[in-house]
This record gives C-alpha cells, sequence and structure tokens, in this order.
C-alpha cells in the first residue's frame, strides 16, 4: 500500500511532469477510480487548465491548477507515472492526461479502492483533508506527546490511525516500533515519555530514508526486508520474527527485542 514515501514520490513525478504545463487533453479509461465526478465533468473541468506545483498531506496528494484541483488517494495499488504519448498504454492505466511539452500523467491502479476527486477550491480541498490528523514528517516531539496524551488502545493503532497521525501504514509502523524496541500491541497509556521518545526519533529517522527512498526500503538491515522471508528473524538479534494481527492487519516484531 502506498505510504506518505510513496505519495511523495508521486509528488516529485507530478512536479516534474506536470508542474506548471497546461493540459491539452483528459482521456478516462475507466471511470471506476473517480470519486465524486463524472468523467465528462472531469475532462470539461481539467482541459486547458494549467497545473500548478503539487503538495501532500499524509496519504493524499493535491493538484492545484489556475481552476480546480485534482486530489488523489491511492489506496492498495495507485500509482503515478510520466510517460511520453506514444508509450505503450498499460492494462491498468485508468486516467491519461496529456500535457503541453509532449508529456502524458497517467495515474495506474489495479485494485481501484481509491482514486481521483476533483475540487472546485481551497474550500473544497480543505473539505476532503478535514478528518485527518497533522502529516507525520516533521512532526516535533512535542506535538508528538500531545497527540498521543490521554490516547486509549495500541500503539501501533494509534500510529495507523489518520485522523490522530496522517501518512503512517503498516510497513512504517513496525518498522519503527521495531527500532524504538516497543511492542505493537502495547498500550500507549503504559508506555513512559522515554519510550515515546524512542518511538518518535525512530519515526523520524525512518520517514527520512524512506522519502529519499521513495517508498519503504526492502533493506536486508530493516524489518521491512525481512518480514515477508519464507523463515523471517530479526536484523537486529538473528531470532525468528513473530507475526499476527494488530489493529486490524498483519503485523510483525521482534519477542525478543520489543518486549
Amino acid at each position: 500500500m502506498p505510504e506518505l514515501p510513496d505519495v511523495e514520490g508521486f509528488r516529485g513525478v507530478m512536479q516534474r511532469c506536470a508542474g506548471g504545463r497546461r493540459v491539452d487533453g483528459v482521456e478516462v479509461r475507466d471511470a471506476g477510480v473517480l470519486r465524486g465526478v463524472t468523467a465528462r465533468r472531469l475532462c470539461r473541468e481539467l482541459q486547458g487548465r494549467r497545473f500548478a506545483q503539487p503538495w501532500r498531506h499524509g496519504k493524499w496528494l493535491v493538484t492545484p491548477s489556475d481552476g480546480p484541483a485534482l486530489v488523489w488517494h491511492f489506496g492498495m495499488t495507485g500509482e503515478l507515472l510520466c510517460a511520453a504519448p506514444d508509450d505503450a498504454v498499460e492494462a491498468h492505466d485508468r486516467l491519461l492526461i496529456t500535457l503541453d511539452g509532449g508529456r502524458q500523467l497517467r495515474y495506474r491502479d489495479r485494485r481501484k479502492l481509491q482514486g481521483v476527486r476533483l475540487a472546485a477550491d481551497e474550500a473544497a480541498v480543505e473539505r476532503i483533508l478535514a478528518d485527518l490528523g497533522p502529516d507525520a514528517r516533521g512532526l516535533d516531539l512535542s506535538r508528538f506527546l500531545r497527540l498521543l496524551s490521554g490516547r486509549r488502545g495500541g500503539i501501533k493503532s494509534a500510529l495507523t490511525d489518520q485522523s490522530l497521525l496522517a501518512g503512517l501504514g503498516n510497513l512504517l509502523a513496525d518498522e519503527i516500533l521495531w527500532r524504538a524496541r516497543v511492542r505493537p500491541d502495547r498500550s500507549v497509556r503504559g508506555l513512559d515519555d522515554d519510550e515515546l521518545r524512542r518511538v518518535h526519533a525512530a519515526m523520524g529517522r525512518v520517514l527520512r530514508s524512506s522519502v529519499r527512498a521513495g517508498r519503504v526500503p526492502a533493506r536486508r538491515g530493516w524489518l521491512t526486508g525481512r518480514r515477508d522471508d519464507a523463515e523471517p528473524v530479526c536484523p537486529r538479534c538473528g531470532r525468528p520474527l513473530a507475526s499476527g494481527r494488530t489493529a486490524g492487519r498483519r503485523t510483525v516484531w521482534c519477542e525478543h527485542c520489543q518486549r
């Protein structure tokens, strides 16, 4: 699933491919990726518009223009690509936006669980994003502690709750908690200040590295690089990794390192 680093990578694709460019054509190959807008209206509203600089909040990407804005959520399998108009179109390329200068922006999505919205103005963008918490990237320690103060439930559930903290998904949460040596099912209220500081510090390190890579890297020194092995072991201590369900998602952790 695309998480904050992936969407930051898509923001870069959008900026390089479409920033400052005029829309010369829109082809909706599958309206199943549109949310709250018809294919006809999307084509009509975007035609001739010039894109401004895109920005991201959590797992959402916003592309303003000199008219409406596109608001993207990539669900489980969505991605943005920059192509030439004569490049072969893949089966899962759902939306093609042709730009002046000969570039084409493509939204590719196999499962179509989320998709593309059209926001008439800044107020409409704000309404779409209204239920999100602050972006996880660059969140300072004091605000992080305030967000978790009095929080019920487990720490992984808190980290992946987009209304509390926007941008973290399953892979990031597991990686952060493994680095902080905190079990994912620990109660937030049961964590002391030192443990919460470790979680915050690990979040910053993981996000910095992941944003540079454009994804959560599957490095062998990371939990992410081991979790899908046939017999996964902890990159730190070499003991077998545990796997279960936490916050409704498959969760991987080390029983030895994360007590």
